[in-house]
C-alpha cells in the first residue's frame, strides 16, 4: 500500500510539472545583460554600443572599407572648404593696380571729382570736361583694372566733345574696400552719375556707359532702372556675379576639382546676403527696349564669349554684337587700341549724339 501511495504522488507531481512546464519555457522574458556595479543593458543599447565600438576598433574588412571611405569623404569636403575660402578671400580682394598721373599735365585738363557712395564712403574719379551741354560717358574699367589703364579711351570720346568719367571701383585702383563683383559697384555708378549730373554744366538727363566684364554688368544693371542711360557699350558682360566667381575659380585651375565652384559660390553668398534675390541678368535685360546697346565679344574667356552673345539675343533692339579679334583694351597693341577706339566712339556719335536730338 505504501508503494502504491508513492507511485502516485509521483503521478500526480509528473502531471503537474507536464501542465506548467510549457507556459514556463514559452514566456517571453526581456534580454537584459548585468554589469558589474549593477548596471543593466537592453538588447538595443547592447547592439547600439556594439556599433560604436565597430566604428572605434573595426574588426571586419567591410567595416573598415566603409570607414576609410567616411575619412576621405570628410577630408575632401574640408579640402575643399578650405580652397574654396582661400580663392574668394582672393576674389574679393584682388591686387591693385594704378598709376601716378599728373592731372595737371595730362592731355584733356581732367578734374578730379568728388561722390559719395553709401556704406563705402568718398570716392573719386577723373572728369574730362567736353562740350557743355553735352552728355556724359562714364568708363567702368573691367575686374583686376583701374581707371588709369583706359585712359587714353577717355581722350578718344573727349575729342568728340564728350564729357567723360572714369573711376575706380571699390578694390580696384587707388579705392578702398571690397569687391562684390559687381552688386555693390552699382550703387558706386549710380553715385557717380548723380555726382555729374549735379555739376550743372552738362545734359544731367543723358548719359552713356562703356564697361568690361565686371563693368559691363554693372552697366547693364544700372540702365535697366535708370532712364538716363541712353546708350551702352558692353564688352564681355556675364549674367551675375556667381558667373564670375566660377569663372575666377576656373582661371586658378581648381574649376574641374568636384565641388570647389559651388562652395565657392555658397560663401560668395554667404558673405553677400543682401543680394541674394538679386536676378541674372538675362531676366531684366529685356527690359532695355529703346537704349542702344552694343555687345563686344572677345574670343579669349568662352565663358564670357558665351555670355556675352545670350545677352545679344535676349536683349531688346537696337541692339549691336560685334566680334573682337582681341579683348583687354589695356593688353592691346596700339593699332589694335585705335580701331577699338574708332569703333567705341562711332557708336556713341550714332546713338549720343551731342545735340540731344536722336
Amino acid at each position: 500500500m505504501l508503494r502504491k501511495h508513492t507511485a502516485d504522488r509521483f503521478s500526480v507531481t509528473r502531471q503537474h510539472l507536464c501542465y506548467h512546464a510549457p507556459a514556463e519555457r514559452h514566456e517571453p522574458r526581456p534580454e537584459r545583460i548585468d554589469w558589474l556595479g549593477g548596471t543593466s543593458l537592453s538588447g538595443h543599447e547592447f547592439e547600439r554600443m556594439g556599433f560604436i565600438s565597430e566604428l572605434r576598433h573595426p574588426t571586419t574588412w567591410y567595416s573598415k572599407l566603409a570607414i576609410a571611405i567616411l575619412a576621405l569623404t570628410i577630408f575632401a569636403l574640408l579640402a575643399a572648404g578650405a580652397a574654396s575660402g582661400y580663392l574668394v578671400y582672393r576674389m574679393i580682394s584682388p591686387a591693385r593696380s594704378h598709376s601716378e598721373i599728373d592731372l595737371q599735365n595730362f592731355p584733356g585738363h581732367p578734374e578730379k571729382l568728388n561722390f559719395m557712395v553709401n556704406g563705402e564712403g568718398s570716392r573719386d574719379g577723373w572728369f574730362f570736361p567736353g562740350l557743355k551741354t553735352a552728355p556724359t560717358i562714364v568708363m567702368c574699367p573691367a575686374y583686376e583694372s583701374s581707371l588709369g589703364e583706359i585712359l587714353t579711351l577717355a581722350s578718344a570720346l573727349q575729342d568728340q566733345q564728350y564729357n567723360v568719367l572714369a573711376f575706380d571701383f571699390s578694390a580696384h585702383g587707388t579705392a578702398g574696400g571690397r569687391t562684390t563683383l559687381g552688386f555693390q559697384e552699382v550703387t558706386e555708378l549710380r553715385a557717380a552719375m548723380d555726382a555729374v549730373a549735379n555739376r550743372g554744366d552738362v545734359d544731367a538727363n543723358r548719359f552713356g556707359l562703356w564697361g568690361v566684364n565686371m563693368g559691363a554688368y554693372v552697366a547693364l544693371t544700372e540702365a535697366v532702372s535708370d532712364s538716363r542711360v541712353r546708350a551702352i557699350a558692353a564688352e564681355s558682360p556675364y549674367g551675375h556675379p556667381n558667373d564670375m566667381v566660377a569663372l575666377q575659380v576656373s582661371r586658378a585651375g581648381l574649376g574641374s576639382l568636384p565641388l570647389v565652384t559651388r562652395f565657392s559660390q555658397m560663401i560668395f553668398g554667404w558673405l553677400n546676403p543682401q543680394f541674394r534675390n538679386v536676378p541674372s541678368l538675362k531676366a531684366r535685360v529685356v527690359k532695355l527696349s529703346g537704349v542702344a546697346q552694343l555687345y563686344l565679344q572677345s574670343p579669349e574667356d568662352p565663358a564670357l564669349a558665351a555670355s556675352t552673345s545670350d545677352l545679344f539675343r535676349i536683349s531688346s533692339p537696337p541692339h549691336e554684337l560685334v566680334v573682337l579679334q582681341h579683348g583687354n583694351y589695356a593688353g592691346m597693341l596700339d593699332d589694335e587700341k585705335r580701331v577699338y577706339e574708332n569703333r567705341i566712339v562711332s557708336f556713341f556719335l550714332v546713338n549720343l549724339p551731342l545735340s540731344g536730338a536722336l
